[in-house]
């Protein structure tokens, strides 16, 4: 069974697996020991750190291990704001970045903080000029990620650095998604990371701190890692995601290749095979493996599940957010269609026939959900259609209240025919996707999206038809 989650969690490479057998007979005892057995397990544990700083580009002592990418997130953003305390409380960050970033600003914003979210364009990038405008005295730290983790699109993290220095502010980038594939641009002050994303073992995390960036780790004081993570370091799962590290990185300039090649095709052939498509993510600054698209009058959940039981492992946008029934904030802050939503990041080794497979399998998938939700079948091939027996009303109000997208919009899809051009159709809903999902489909069928309008339940959006 294709397994095409890479960016949720990498397959164990061979290399970690190795490792980690090894490291459980010689890396059991403390570290922090002066006997043989701790001795052995400190050369270990210095190793790793050594071999993790240089596929960073760090010393050795600005790296610590954590518990998880997202502890490193954590603990990077609080010990950020805390050691700039005296600058100012403001913490500044993309409105793109993973869900970890959003939960240390809502504990920042609770302790009496400020947050301040820079928006990006359509393709899931900042304007780096943009960003550098909200950059103000008071702010402590600024947060970018070097790619994203739902779409690809990567970062201008060089020039947000620049104007970072410029003004003073350090920057932390989250390299969840891209280091595996290469270093971070140089320019940053902190840094952080996760072994599970490029095929080490879940569970390590890395949080680089530049020398020189004011620090003061939260919570109560540990021993170990610099202060800056607590508790037993987990020593075969950290010397596995060194290695493995290491041997991903080895590979990268190669399978970056092969894999970028084989989204290629699939950013071709999705659009080309299946109507009413929007491939998102920028199309060139993206990394090598990873390709979203959003298919019109589908349900995201259903698709999965269709996908899956087709032999296809897919994900539809963040796992931190597939669960609930808000759309992807990564999708929102873009602006494009957030239901029907794949995201296809491919793991090392994939190979082109399981691809070729999964592109022949996905229209009629897409297809079968489509008719089982009752799309009209001439909107979904071509346009709307006017009706010519009956004169067109000038306006129609649709109730879509209670109904899930992507109900509201293929109701829309079904009357928007029945008015004149020129005309309007009211869509009343109260499912938060609609107010990405509506505009995104008049931009698709090349209607005017009037605007939103207040209800007494949810919403009203006015959708005009010009042809």
């Amino acid at each position: 069974m294709p397994y095409f989650d890479a960016a949720s969690s990498a397959p164990l490479h061979p290399v970690a697996r190795q490792a980690l057998l090894a490291s459980l007979d010689e890396g059991w005892a403390d570290p922090a020991r002066l006997y043989r057995e701790g001795r052995r397990a400190r050369m270990l544990l210095d190793a790793a750190r050594e071999a993790a700083a240089d596929a960073v580009g760090c010393r050795p002592d600005e790296l610590v291990f954590t518990p998880s990418g997202t502890a490193a997130v954590h603990a990077g953003i609080a010990g950020a704001l805390s050691g700039r305390r005296r600058v100012g409380r403001r913490l500044v960050a993309s409105a793109v970045e993973h869900s970890s970033v959003f939960h240390a600003a809502a504990a920042h914003e609770a302790a009496g903080g400020s947050f301040t979210e820079v928006p990006v364009e359509r393709t899931g990038a900042v304007d780096s000029a943009v960003f550098g405008a909200a950059l103000r005295e008071d702010t402590a730290l600024a947060c970018l990620q070097s790619a994203n983790h739902e779409v690809g699109t990567e970062q201008p993290v060089a020039a947000v650095a620049a104007l970072c220095r410029e003004a003073g502010v350090p920057l932390l980038v989250d390299a969840a998604q891209s280091l595996g594939w290469g270093p971070v641009a140089d320019g940053w002050s902190l840094l952080t990371a996760s072994a599970h994303k490029w095929g080490g073992p879940a569970g390590v995390g890395l949080l680089v701190v530049r020398k020189g960036v004011r620090f003061a780790p939260q919570g109560p004081a540990d021993e170990r890692e610099s202060g800056r993570s607590a508790g037993f370091e987990n020593l075969p799962a950290i010397v596995a995601a060194a290695a493995s590290l290491r041997a991903v990185r080895a590979e990268a300039e190669a399978e970056a290749a092969r894999l970028r090649s084989l989204v290629d095709r699939v950013r071709a052939e999705v659009a080309a095979r299946v109507p009413d498509v929007e491939v998102v993510g920028d199309p060139g600054r993206r990394l090598p493996h990873v390709v979203t698209f959003s298919c019109l009058y589908v349900d995201g959940e259903t698709l999965l599940h269709e996908l899956d039981r087709a032999g296809f492992s897919v994900s539809s946008g963040s796992s931190c957010t597939s669960s609930t029934l808000t759309p992807s904030h990564v999708l929102k802050a873009m602006g494009v269609l957030s239901e029907g939503n794949v995201r296809l990041s491919l793991p090392a080794g994939t190979a082109a026939s399981d691809v070729e497979r999964f592109l022949d399998v996905l229209p009629g998938v897409v297809a079968g959900v489509r008719e089982r939700l009752g799309v009209p079948v001439a909107d979904a091939s071509a346009g709307p259609a006017g009706s010519a027996a009956v004169e067109p009303a000038a306006s129609l109000v649709v109730d879509a209240l209670g109904r899930r997208c992507p109900v509201p919009v293929i109701e829309l899809a079904k009357v928007i025919g029945d008015v004149p051009v020129g005309g309007t159709v009211t869509v009343l809903a109260d499912d938060e996707a609609a107010r990405l999902d509506i505009p995104a489909w008049c931009e698709m069928r090349e209607q005017e999206y009037v605007g939103e309008e207040p209800a007494e339940r949810g919403a009203a959006y006015v959708v005009r038809r010009l042809s």
